[in-house]
């Protein structure tokens, strides 16, 4: 039996997450938010916007966090411009939402070599059980790149996910985006651009699109616009509906939760699917939680979702099959299976 939080549901198995008498991070973090003075956090988010003349990179897949952020910083009379670094396996939903949000604010779509990302989707599943490696390090390596690119020194990411979903103790308070951060919280799992170069002709050029360059033109802020404005998904969503935004009806898979978050890579089932088989809860376990500390769901609700969906195999993902995804990374269906026996953690899953 996992341990879980006696607020939320959160296992004890997430990484870096420790537990408080019984309570999860994530769930001491968000008590907390309260005794935040949010009025003067603002008035520093404007005199950051002020200090770089109001232009700034907002990373966005075009789903209801980035098209918040887009439109509230357009709000504050910010200069936005969009940055969406390809996911790896676009669905059509996800389309729909990246021109959807270039009606809002220019957008720049940066689209590496798709046939190189397919190996390293494979790679990185059967190297450290994370099919989504390559997107991880394209999300905090393209803005950045951008950045240098337009001369624009400001970069908005969403929530401080170790305030949202837990970390280690004061890793909650992160205000920037830094390169250690990247480094200690990025999704690399120990695994280094470099590592790739020379597996399957994969060259140093390749791997330039996921590694942030070494000599930058002008020095770059990343900030958590979480930390500035309080933050809510639920909120971002409707913010996000209301701008145009569209979900599919219902949750992507039957693993998930809420119906309006991870639309826009059909792999996503297969990243979040082995997550679960690693630590024994899956995304919509992370979800739920989020509401069962909002005060939305009721715990025991969230308990029995969880008993009965976690760990549900995603044979569909937003409308893609999973014989889909598999063919995008050239990979055997026995192929999957020795992955999954191999990162099945059977401590977590005993019994």
């Amino acid at each position: 039996m996992l341990r879980r939080c006696c607020t939320c549901v959160m296992p004890d198995t997430r990484p870096d997450t420790p537990f408080i008498d019984g309570e999860c991070a994530a769930c001491v973090a968000y008590r907390r938010r309260p005794l935040i003075d949010w009025a003067d956090r603002r008035r520093q988010l404007l005199a950051l916007l002020d200090r770089h003349d109001g232009r700034c990179i907002v990373p966005s897949s075009g789903g209801k966090d980035s098209t918040y952020q887009v439109m509230t910083l357009l709000e504050l009379g910010a200069d936005v411009t969009v940055v969406n670094a390809r996911t790896c396996q676009l669905t059509p939903i996800g389309r729909q939402n990246i021109d959807n949000l270039a009606r809002h604010a220019r957008t720049i779509e940066v689209v590496p070599n798709m046939t190189v990302r397919a190996k390293l989707n494979r790679l990185g599943l059967e190297m450290v059980g994370d099919i989504s490696w390559p997107e991880h390090a394209a999300i905090f390596s393209t803005p950045f790149n951008v950045a240098d690119e337009l001369l624009i020194p400001l970069i908005f990411y969403g929530e401080n996910p170790q305030d949202q979903y837990g970390g280690p103790m004061g890793s909650e308070e992160a205000m920037q985006l830094t390169m250690r951060w990247r480094s200690e919280f990025g999704g690399f799992l120990g695994l280094r651009p470099a590592d790739f170069v020379g597996l399957e002709g994969i060259t140093e050029r390749d791997m330039q699109d996921y590694t942030v360059r070494s000599m930058l033109t002008v020095p770059i802020e990343a900030h958590f616009l979480g930390q500035y404005l309080p933050w809510d998904s639920r909120r971002n969503a409707e913010v996000a509906t209301m701008a145009g935004m569209r979900n599919l009806g219902a949750a992507p898979s039957v693993a998930n939760w809420w119906v309006h978050e991870n639309l826009d890579n059909a792999q996503t089932g297969i990243h979040d699917y082995f997550m679960w088989l690693k630590y024994g809860f899956g995304r919509g376990c992370q979800q739920i939680s989020v509401d069962v500390r909002a005060g939305i769901v009721p715990r025991r609700h969230a308990l029995d979702w969880v008993e009965a969906h976690d760990g549900r195999f995603p044979y569909t993902y937003a409308g893609v099959a999973f014989e889909e995804v598999l063919a995008q990374i050239s990979m055997r269906r026995h192929e999957f299976s020795l992955c999954v026996d191999r990162f099945r953690n059977e401590a977590v899953h005993a019994g």
